[in-house]
């Protein structure tokens, strides 16, 4: 937890706030952070009740509520002032929307402003009836900061005899951010457990931990990787603007005044390579890539788009350095917010206002496979750092990417591939790919290698994308060539001339 964090929550108890939601799922965190607020501000006390054990931490009133929320809230409406309490009730959102209880709530912000009792709800994602919401002063407790990880665990270690030296609990630390206090205990039990100790060894626990953490969360996946930039054909101009930003994240950037880089909009039809790029990026970065559905944003209830929102948000960051790739962005904030009450508009506007504001190493690489759907506030300059266009590959790529999946799947094979990618013009990257396997077939079907034939005739069973799409894909050009995006490719600035 930050001081700053810290101090905020002993400002709003000592600002005499009635009710506070400390937005949170770890439970024991926030009642631990709590009991250090009690202990930091003198003469209060920290008391808690949940549905199941009723009240605790209050001599001679154990277990009062177990199971009946409103006596527990009869309690603390009961309670004088001599004996300044801090009550956190763990379940009771569960049950607001009972008009006793949301009443009962209402009426004890009223009446706690002119005492010295302070009443907190801890719960996760929740959202409050109108009328109670209102009442409710908003804290979010975020993931635990560097400095939290590094004491716990170098508390950890030296718990065990064996204390880790500053290089492996700095890995460490890195390792587990993202991670709530529960998850890292976790994954220090489990080495415990293992081996006595912890060390290096953990690391790839950690990021397991990680992955199953972010299946959790429902919206974002962690995505292993190992492409690199020699598995992009063309696309050179995007690979060099890529690798100058990929500078940009050093310190010796921060020192030149260089902010960090905010992120890039891949625009092109699809098989031109746009999710491979964010892949590569990733890999060639030694950064987790994190894939974002935006489909699960605007699953489930009303109000549950926005929560889960600020979840991406929280564990994006947590997780930085990294890259989050927001794949097919056109489908999740194409829509006009009527159809959905909304709620697309406003969980962009969130994405939006986090992506102009962040100051956290979290490179955003969105792909679109048109733009006539995308909204006008997403392509205005400041969102991304760069649109780029990956169009269509010219000829000298169209070989290179032929000759890559050639050696790919028949290693040694030396093909000539001259007359097959004259006959490939306006294929994308992917047809050219499918085109290598399909040609595979026909050769696996007579008992034979792969020939030059072959890659003729599966090239010209193929109706690429570029025909049936035609219109769709001028007029993405034309877009692009008014300069609201760069091209990925060189030899459309260097050379017109398709070839």
């Amino acid at each position: 937890m930050t001081e700053q964090w810290a101090q905020q929550l002993d400002l709003l108890i000592r600002a005499g706030t009635p009710l506070i939601w400390i937005r949170s799922h770890e439970e024991e965190r926030v009642e631990s952070l709590l009991s250090q607020a009690a202990e930091r501000l003198p003469g209060r006390r920290l008391a808690s009740w949940d549905f199941v054990s009723g009240l605790s931490g209050v001599l001679g009133s154990e277990g009062l509520g177990a199971r009946q929320p409103m006596l527990v809230l009869q309690w603390l409406q009961d309670l004088d002032g001599n004996s300044p309490t801090l009550l956190l009730l763990k379940d009771v959102h569960r049950f607001c929307d009972d008009p006793g209880i949301a009443r009962m709530l209402r009426n004890l912000t009223s009446l706690l402003r002119g005492r010295p009792h302070t009443l907190v709800l801890g719960c996760g994602s929740w959202t409050p009836p109108p009328d109670l919401e209102e009442a409710l002063t908003l804290l979010d407790l975020p993931l635990p900061q560097e400095q939290e990880l590094m004491t716990l665990l170098g508390n950890i270690s030296k718990a065990t005899g064996s204390p880790l030296n500053s290089e492996v609990l700095e890995e460490l630390t890195h390792a587990c951010c993202g991670l709530s206090e529960s998850r890292v205990r976790h994954v220090a039990a489990k080495a415990l457990a293992q081996r006595g100790e912890l060390g290096r060894q953990d690391l790839a626990d950690v990021l397991e931990e990680k992955r199953l953490a972010l299946a959790r969360s429902e919206v974002l996946e962690f995505c292993r990787t190992d492409a690199t930039p020699a598995d992009i054909g063309g696309l050179e101009a995007l690979k060099q603007w890529l690798e100058q930003r990929h500078r940009a994240f050093s310190d010796e950037a921060r020192r030149f005044g260089l902010p960090l880089p905010r992120g890039v909009l891949l625009v092109g039809p699809q098989g031109t390579g746009k999710s491979l790029t964010a892949r590569v990026i990733a890999h060639s970065w030694s950064m987790p890539l994190l894939r974002l559905d935006v489909g699960r944003l605007f699953a489930g209830l009303v109000g549950a788009s926005e929560a889960r929102t600020r979840e991406m948000i929280q564990r994006a960051e947590a997780m930085a350095p990294c890259v989050l790739w927001i794949d097919e962005i056109d489908k999740g904030f194409g829509s006009d917010g009527r159809s959905d009450g909304g709620t697309s508009q406003r969980v962009l506007a969130t994405v939006l206002t986090w992506m102009a504001e962040k100051t956290s190493p979290v490179f955003v690489v969105a792909t679109a496979n048109g733009v006539e759907r995308l909204p006008a506030e997403l392509l205005r300059k400041g969102r991304f750092d760069e649109i780029f266009l990956l169009d269509m590959p010219a000829r000298s790529e169209r070989q290179s990417i032929m000759e890559l999946h050639i050696s790919r799947r028949r290693p040694g094979l030396l093909l000539p591939v001259e007359t097959v990618v004259d006959r490939t013009d306006g294929y994308s990257g992917a047809e050219l790919e499918q085109t290598v396997i399909e040609a595979m077939h026909l050769a696996f079907a007579e008992g034979r290698e792969l020939a030059e034939s072959d890659l003729i005739q599966a090239a010209a069973q193929l109706v690429p994308l570029s025909r049936t799409a035609k219109e769709q894909l001028e007029g993405l050009k034309q877009w692009a060539s008014s300069g609201r995006a760069r091209p990925a490719s060189l030899r459309l600035v260097t050379n017109p001339d398709r070839g």
